[in-house]
């Protein structure tokens, strides 16, 4: 091989890219199966309700800004030529659209509802005189309470669905990524 070609395959966006990628890549799909599996599970069972829900209105927006600001980058690096490697063909960019939406909406929609419907239900009990969760069924609860649970739950159920989707589209983009792998 002559000496030039050496250098310029050492320097082709593939050998730039593929390390960056793979790091973006595993970094997005470790924190959301962490966040989503092991740490909200444990912070669930481990904290009083309060605590719980204080933790979350404040870790939740950030892992939506993370989630987001990650798949750009792993979309960016694609190798061998970031952005462009995406326009080769539809199983490329459909599992980054279809990721990008559900985070998209988790980041600006159904996470700020989410949190302020927390926030509210909070205000509630206080106005209540109760805590939603001494209620021993619905009917002990105030209109207004049960107002709040249900939009609570109605949003909580999409940002939970929009999350596993944008899971299941980065899983499905980490077997098209190993089928790649030349060994």
């Amino acid at each position: 091989m002559p000496p030039m070609a050496i250098v310029d395959s050492a320097w082709s966006p593939a050998n730039f890219l593929a390390p960056l990628h793979v790091l973006s890549f595993s970094t997005l799909l470790g924190t959301q199966l962490y966040q989503s599996f092991v740490m909200t599970k444990v912070c669930h069972q481990a904290l009083p309700r309060t605590a719980f829900t204080t933790l979350q209105k404040r870790i939740f927006p950030i892992y939506f800004r993370g989630q987001t600001l990650l798949l750009f980058i792993t979309a960016a690096t694609i190798p061998p030529y970031g952005p462009w490697t995406l326009k080769a063909s539809k199983s490329n960019w459909v599992p980054f659209v279809v990721a990008g939406v559900t985070a998209l909406l988790n980041l600006v929609v159904y996470g700020p509802r989410t949190r302020q419907i927390m926030v509210d239900r909070i205000y509630q009990e206080t106005r209540d005189g109760r805590k939603a969760t001494d209620a021993t069924d619905a009917t002990e609860l105030s209109d207004d309470m049960r107002k709040l649970n249900r939009s609570f739950s109605r949003n909580h159920a999409m940002s939970i669905h929009l999350n596993l989707i944008s899971m299941g589209a980065m899983i499905w983009w980490g077997l098209k990524l190993a089928s790649r792998l030349e060994f």
